[in-house]
């Protein structure tokens, strides 16, 4: 038997992982979801500890420091604060990085770097360094159909975009292989649980 804590931290997972789901986003195994916790919560705690990223918390586990302003970590930071209130909450830290796992499709990724890389978030790239190669209508600006040509004819630009390792996230945390309740927790809600092979 677990503690109300725990319990209450498996229905939540259960809820998250059926969330995900239920929208197709991406088949994430429990074990994953309670690895990523861990993660979150060690990130979460790293400058301020109230169970949510700062973007100082998040340049410093990115970038491996908390000082300074930086444009690429601003969007990156913009991009996982989906509800716009200037912290990362678990579920947008988890609905991320679903796009980094190696089962994200390319759509998904391809959207992700476009929104990246649409700092005025105007449904176009407008940078010059760009235009050249991606613009052709050439319009002055990079569409969504014309950055998705742009890197399915590039793979390189979009290599970063799938994280190896995030599959294999219980190695790191290896604790929640043998001691997490969530997978009876799912049985008793009748979620059907995604197997690793």
């Amino acid at each position: 038997m677990g503690t109300a804590a725990s319990s209450s931290t498996s229905v939540l997972t259960v809820e998250i992982v059926s969330h995900f789901l239920t929208r197709g986003i991406v088949s994430v195994s429990v074990n994953e979801v309670e690895a990523l916790r861990e993660l979150f919560n060690k990130l979460s705690s790293s400058i301020i500890d109230d169970g949510l990223i700062h973007k100082e918390e998040l340049q410093l586990a990115l970038l491996e420091s908390s000082g300074g302003d930086n444009l690429f970590m601003n969007r990156v930071f913009d991009l996982f604060d989906e509800k716009q209130n200037g912290v990362i909450e678990f579920e947008e830290f988890i609905h991320v990085l679903s796009i980094f796992h190696p089962a994200a499709s390319l759509e998904q990724k391809i959207d992700f770097a476009f929104r990246l890389y649409d700092l005025r978030q105007t449904g176009y790239i407008e940078r010059e360094e760009t235009f050249a190669d991606a613009d052709a209508d050439m319009d002055g600006r990079i569409n969504k159909e014309e950055w998705k040509n742009f890197v399915i004819q590039r793979p390189q630009l979009l290599k970063n975009m799938t994280l190896p390792n995030l599959s294999e996230v219980t190695t790191a945390f290896p604790s929640f292989i043998f001691n997490t309740g969530v997978e009876d927790s799912f049985h008793q809600h009748n979620v059907d649980v995604p197997r690793r092979r």
